[in-house]
């Protein structure tokens, strides 16, 4: 009925915890599926001894490739009806399956969204795709990963991760999103982030650091998605282009507040976008009160 996708790549000291939350779902309809990405410590044989134990679990060995890679070889191996992602720094709930497909079915939505440990809402919501994706970009009650959510498997359907880059979650959740009919979601916490300094995301608590690479790529990313969502959903071009902006401008200061370094040219670039549209910025009805501030301030984006 599910198929959960586990990437590992060198955790062994925490890959198992991962592995144990899964093989104590209150669900056990499930094929658990993990992608060794090329390990060089003993991650790859602990998802082994697992394997040897619990015929759910199927391991598959790979040379190591990025995230999107090695999460698209699960997909590839995947045969179940729906979809879910764990990472093997985290850990799930005992009932975290059980609770998202309760979710799915109940609502008949094609995705099914849960609460995690650092954001406990119990609040229950069906969005159709427009406003789920306005409730993604505020990234106030979920986010962009992965885990948490509960995919129909034709909704993925030919979608895969890009085989390149770093934050491959930015890169794809906004299409899922998009292409879904209904997603249910319900904050409860069924999933726990394990947040420390080798996470792939630390950036994103600890700015300072923020590497030019990382900006690059999601410069990239919401500039492309700006533009597909913009043809996708034409009546909404305003409230996309406006989170585009808003993550320029929440760079730009911390960027300058923090005196990050080696992202002068991103900094730049940042700083002309905003100074030109900086009237279509402070006219977006979504536009916060600390960025009519800060785009209003002529000394933090004057044109470098």
């Amino acid at each position: 009925m599910i198929s959960v996708i586990m990437l590992t790549y060198n955790r062994e000291a925490l890959v198992g915890r991962a592995v144990e939350s899964i093989l104590a779902q209150t669900y056990h309809d499930f094929e658990f599926i993990i992608v060794d990405n090329g390990s060089t410590d003993r991650s790859g044989q602990i998802a082994d001894e697992y394997a040897g134990k619990d015929r759910r679990i199927r391991v598959i060995h790979r040379e190591r490739g990025n995230i999107g890679s090695g999460r698209n070889t699960g997909l590839e191996a995947a045969k179940g009806e729906y979809i879910a992602f764990i990472d093997d720094d985290d850990w799930a709930e005992p009932d975290f399956l059980e609770f998202l497909l309760s979710l799915t079915e109940e609502s008949t939505a094609d995705v099914a969204i849960c609460g995690a440990a650092d954001k406990v809402f119990d609040e229950k919501r069906v969005m159709g795709p427009e406003e789920a994706l306005i409730e993604l970009m505020w990234r106030k009650k979920y986010n962009m990963a992965f885990p948490t959510k509960l995919f129909r498997r034709d909704l993925i359907g030919q979608l895969r991760f890009p085989d390149e880059g770093t934050y491959d979650d930015i890169a794809l959740m906004y299409r899922l999103l998009a292409e879904a009919k209904r997603v249910a979601y319900h904050g409860l916490p069924k999933y726990t982030f394990y947040r420390h300094p080798g996470n792939n995301s630390a950036w994103t608590t600890d700015h300072s650091l923020l590497t030019p690479e990382t900006l690059d790529e999601y410069l990239s990313v919401y500039r492309t998605r700006t533009q597909w969502l913009s043809d996708k959903f034409p009546k909404r071009e305003s409230t996309w282009r406006y989170f585009e902006w808003s993550f320029m401008i929440s760079m730009v200061e911390k960027i300058v507040r923090l005196a990050i370094p080696n992202c002068e040219r991103q900094l730049a670039a940042m700083k002309n976008e905003l100074l030109r549209h900086r009237a279509e910025f402070l006219a977006c009805p979504e536009i916060l009160e600390i960025e009519k501030l800060l785009v209003g301030n002529s000394s933090l984006i004057k044109e470098t």
